[in-house]
């Protein structure tokens, strides 16, 4: 598994063109698919956070941190809106880790300010916990040639 930094270096054309999905409103926007305990899949809207070290999250408490907690496997898919390249996507899965390190939590509550355009954060923001996506699969459609990548789906696994 490895950190987005990793995968960048392995697949610089699928980290630029998967990290300009990402990001392609202003800000992180995507999916994240877990597992509940039952065995039934979740999704979650979710605003990811793309550094050149990692790819981060805020994750609130309640379901979408315990399914974390208990299988650390997510799916995370972003698909461009609106046409005509509707059907271009990333689809990113792996496992995640929990990172408490103090001086990334503050880089990254000011990325997420700065991305939103926000003064401060909220209350309850405190208790949110960040999470760092490591990167075992990539997927990439796209419907017509982009930055390097062939129209189609490209595949990546570490």
């Amino acid at each position: 598994m490895l950190s987005w930094k990793q995968f960048s270096e392995a697949r610089p054309d699928l980290a630029r063109v998967g990290g300009g999905l990402i990001y392609e409103h202003g800000l992180g926007l995507a999916f994240r698919a877990t597992v509940r305990r039952d065995g039934e899949p979740r999704v979650h809207p979710i605003c990811p956070l793309l550094t050149e070290q990692g790819l981060y999250a805020f994750i609130v408490p309640g379901p979408k941190l315990t399914d974390l907690r208990r299988n650390s496997r997510y799916a995370l898919h972003c698909e461009t809106f609106p046409p005509p390249r509707h059907d271009d996507a990333v689809y990113l899965t792996g496992r995640v880790t929990e990172r408490a390190d103090p001086s990334l939590r503050a880089a990254l509550t000011a990325q997420l300010l700065a991305e939103r355009q926000m003064q401060d954060t909220w209350p309850g923001f405190e208790d949110q916990t960040v999470i760092e996506f490591g990167i075992e699969r990539c997927l990439v459609t796209l419907t017509q040639e982009r930055d390097g990548l062939p129209a189609g789906h490209t595949v990546w696994h570490s």
